[in-house]
């Protein structure tokens, strides 16, 4: 059986007014063992709508994590039960996003990267350039941004560094809310002990570096929740000082 400890924080940053981001981790004793779970979505919009649309889809997987999962759970359920589930899900979200936008005569969306751990699988669903990372011995990033440079990069069109610096590294090539056709990334592996998974929103990672994040996230230092919360500051904070100017945030699940 497998445990867990989990942390997350976020923090509006140095320049915007509110945080569009919204994220939760969570763990749940069933018949099955412990499971955990988290989200992080990272809105984008004006007057605060990136909020409502990055609100809108965190509750709707907290209602599927509460209710129809903890039903299917003692079930035999497969990976594409999940994938299809999930599939479903933002899909219909992201219908509910875009006809409130166009009703109101705004434009909003929200990138989405979720992550269940059970039965000693993870399940990963990614839409966007929020990431989901497995840090052990190193950090290895899970899902694919689905940003224009990401693209460019995979078709050898461009180097990461020309990436770094390109004003079209943050256009994304679909969005929950603000595209018509929605293809999530799907990601299904065996969960291991005695790592930390991470998810976190793009602004966390731009000026920090993968040494800097396997030195405070590693399954070495983070042996309570205490030192999780710290350790997940630190490295916000760090951020900021780096003038960093998005939404910053992070969750994390450290296994057992």
């Amino acid at each position: 059986m497998m445990d867990f400890i989990v942390a997350m924080h976020t923090d509006k940053g140095i320049k915007k007014n509110t945080n569009q981001d919204s994220l939760f981790v969570k763990v749940a004793n069933t018949s099955q063992g412990k499971v955990a779970f988290s989200v992080v979505c990272d809105g984008m919009g004006g007057l605060s709508k990136g909020e409502l649309a990055s609100a809108t889809v965190l509750t709707a997987f907290s209602n599927w994590f509460t209710g129809s999962f903890s039903h299917i759970l003692n079930s035999d359920f497969s990976d594409e039960d999940i994938k299809t589930q999930w599939h479903n899900l933002v899909i219909r979200e992201s219908n509910r996003i875009m006809e409130y936008g166009q009703r109101n005569g705004v434009s909003l969306g929200t990138t989405a990267t979720v992550l269940l751990i059970a039965k000693g699988r993870y399940y990963i669903m990614n839409i966007g350039d929020s990431r989901a990372y497995e840090i052990g011995d190193r950090v290895s990033q899970i899902t694919k941004d689905q940003t224009f440079v990401a693209r460019e990069i995979e078709r050898g069109n461009m180097t990461p560094e020309q990436a770094k610096s390109d004003p079209r590294r943050s256009v994304l090539l679909q969005c929950v809310g603000a595209s018509k056709v929605i293809e999530p990334d799907f990601f299904v592996g065996e969960a291991k002990k005695n790592v930390v998974y991470m998810l976190c929103s793009d602004g966390f990672r731009h000026e920090i570096t993968e040494s800097e994040i396997l030195r405070y996230l590693n399954k070495d230092v983070l042996l309570d929740e205490t030192s999780m919360k710290d350790n997940a500051c630190y490295l916000v904070e760090l951020n900021k000082q780096r003038m960093e100017l998005d939404n910053i945030s992070v969750t994390l699940i450290r296994t057992f």
